[in-house]
């Protein structure tokens, strides 16, 4: 071994955040034969856990928790857990802690995403967020009373939890500012047939609707009109979590995200971010992506580990991937459909399964997936590999979209 390598190995590395993307850092570490030391530090109390089911089997009581299967110990990770990190001095290579100053050889930023807040419900009893495990926990009686709840925001997790919430017998209004379901992530016409889904559920989607104010019992919207609230719970988005690196001269972008290059580098030499709090350059979409699901926080950390390890480098430049489940239906999302310039459905969207395909030249560029995993599937790889298809032969549902090929 060279010495340049030995002391490659004997670096010590600190990752700050224990999501999913903090937590695969980690592992990745050690599974690609990191033998110097690795430290997680987390600002929440809790063993490090998955945060999908919290929406679901953690919110309905299903399951008690959703701790991740790492045994940490056996693979010489540190946990430093219930600990806030206030700052980064790169210069000196340590971080500001509340228990004092941590040094660090190379640091992984993996800080994640917080819940934006409704202005003016700041400490008002009964309005919710859910992004961590106490969120849940404290959710989990309400829903198990069954009140009337209002879920601010027609998104993801916002329909996620009026799923939760009907299947536990509430009675539930969803409101949004928009004029649909989904309009930050979806065009008009895919999300449109997503509207009548909150009615066959039991919901009342509420559209062109804005929170005037919260008040006991009641939201009271911007039209005057008041609904009955027992709980509000609030999904009007995320945005990562850096508030922290205030002046540590680490770049942030538009989004106050950390601007990362195509190895998951940032600006400041040793300091590496990823996850829902750092962008990447795609070449493969020619624009840089903040992508902020778990299918990022799961594959960006091997990119990290082997550049740590000083491998040879490899770029970071995945097809996007998610999935939804709401009101009965499994959604699935891959790839990024700005760039398109032909949209095409596969099956009727009134129906219960459907695709709509997004094309740039006859290449697919995104799918949407409503129960539909195989077309999923092989869409995913059909991105991947920039494949020309034939969109005649694509629009028959009976066919399967591996053999739309031009």
């Amino acid at each position: 071994m060279s010495e340049q390598t030995q002391a490659r190995a004997q670096r010590r590395v600190v990752v700050v955040g224990a999501g999913m993307a903090g937590v695969q850092t980690a592992v990745a570490l050690r599974e690609q034969g990191f033998a110097g030391t690795v430290t997680i530090i987390g600002a929440e109390p809790h063993q490090p856990y998955d945060r999908p089911p919290l929406s679901k089997a953690v919110l309905l009581g299903k399951a008690e928790g959703s701790a991740f299967d790492v045994d940490f110990e056996a693979l010489g990770i540190e946990l430093l857990l219930g600990r806030e990190v206030s700052g980064v001095r790169p210069e000196a290579h340590e971080l500001d802690t509340e228990a004092g100053p941590v040094p660090y050889d190379v640091l992984v930023l993996a800080t994640g995403a917080e819940p934006i807040r409704l202005p003016g419900t700041e400490g008002v009893p009964g309005v919710h967020l859910l992004r961590t495990l106490d969120d849940a926990e404290r959710l989990r009686p309400v829903l198990a009373r069954q009140h009337d709840i209002v879920v601010v925001g027609a998104g993801w997790i916002g329909a996620e939890f009026a799923t939760a919430a009907r299947e536990a017998g509430c009675a539930v209004t969803v409101v949004e500012a928009a004029d649909r379901p989904l309009a930050g992530a979806l065009p008009a016409e895919v999300a449109a047939p997503m509207s009548s889904w909150y009615a066959d559920a039991g919901a009342v989607l509420r559209t062109h609707a804005r929170v005037e104010r919260v008040e006991p019992g009641a939201v009271v919207l911007d039209d005057g009109s008041r609904v009955p609230a027992g709980a509000v719970v609030v999904g009007i988005g995320a945005r990562p979590a850096t508030a922290w690196l205030a002046g540590s001269g680490i770049e942030l972008g538009a989004h106050r995200e950390v601007v990362a290059d195509e190895r998951l580098r940032t600006s400041v030499p040793d300091v590496y971010a990823v996850g829902d709090c750092a962008s990447f350059p795609s070449g493969r979409y020619g624009e840089r992506l903040l992508v902020h699901h778990w299918d990022n926080a799961l594959q960006g950390p091997r990119t990290v580990a082997a550049d740590i390890l000083g491998e040879t480098p490899t770029v970071y430049d995945p097809v996007p991937y998610f999935w939804s489940e709401q009101f009965g239906r499994f959604v699935q999302y891959a790839g990024h459909h700005a760039s398109a310039d032909t949209t095409l459905w596969r099956g009727e969207p009134s129906g219960p399964a459907w695709t709509v395909c997004w094309l740039r030249e006859n290449r697919l560029v995104a799918l949407l997936a409503v129960g539909r995993p195989r077309d999923l599937a092989q869409g995913r790889r059909l991105i991947d590999a920039g494949t020309v298809l034939d969109p005649e032969l694509l629009v028959d549902p009976a066919r399967p979209l591996k053999a739309a090929t031009a």
